[in-house]
């Protein structure tokens, strides 16, 4: 008699948090579907050249449903609609914001884009930091090659050639079966050739 207490309470507790569990799961998904939903119409002003609706929509969903595989794609294509607007110094502070906490799927393009957006206001060299950043977080070869290329294109502009010589090296000797190679072997013929 004394025991049935303690275990109903235990079993009360074992059901509530089921409860919790499938409710907060159930909660989840039904956020996800909202968001893929909006993101579709935010894509669709987004291929329109809408640039303004689609920029509104896209920050909302991202602030909204942050942590969701949504909003993070929808961080990535608000930076990429403020970078087609021109708008630089904003894809800047979205990616910054973004990038160091992005999920593993978006995280290297997400410092792949910040190196361009720091390119177009003439900052070559956390141009050259964000794209070596890129590359680390990069899972496939060809990509990881591409933004080490990017990295030393954006050293040479800093006046870094040590760095930039180090990058296409990395390139050659690490990723020579990528499509970038031939393009790292050059310009390590032209950075290595004597000046006249």
């Amino acid at each position: 008699m004394r025991h049935r207490k303690p275990v109903s309470w235990g079993a009360a507790i074992v059901i509530l948090a089921g409860i919790f569990v499938g409710w907060n799961i159930l909660s989840t998904r039904q956020s996800e579907r909202i968001a893929s939903q909006q993101l579709s119409s935010a894509r669709f002003a987004l291929e329109s050249k809408n640039y303004a609706l689609a920029a509104s929509e896209l920050a909302r969903i991202a602030e909204n449903y942050s942590g969701s595989r949504s909003a993070g794609e929808a961080s990535i294509l608000l930076a990429q609609t403020r970078l087609a607007q021109g708008q630089n110094q904003q894809a800047i502070d979205v990616l910054k914001k973004f990038a160091p906490e992005a999920p593993a799927d978006y995280r290297a393009q997400a410092y792949g884009l910040l190196g361009a957006a720091y390119e177009n206001v003439q900052h070559p060299k956390e141009a050259a930091e964000a794209y070596e950043q890129a590359a680390k977080e990069a899972r496939m070869p060809f990509a990881r090659a591409q933004y080490l290329s990017d990295a030393g294109r954006a050293w040479l502009s800093a006046r870094d050639t040590t760095r930039a010589i180090a990058e296409y090296q990395e390139i050659v000797a690490k990723l020579d079966s990528t499509g970038s190679a031939f393009e790292a072997k050059v310009r390590l013929g032209e950075l290595r050739a004597p000046t006249k």
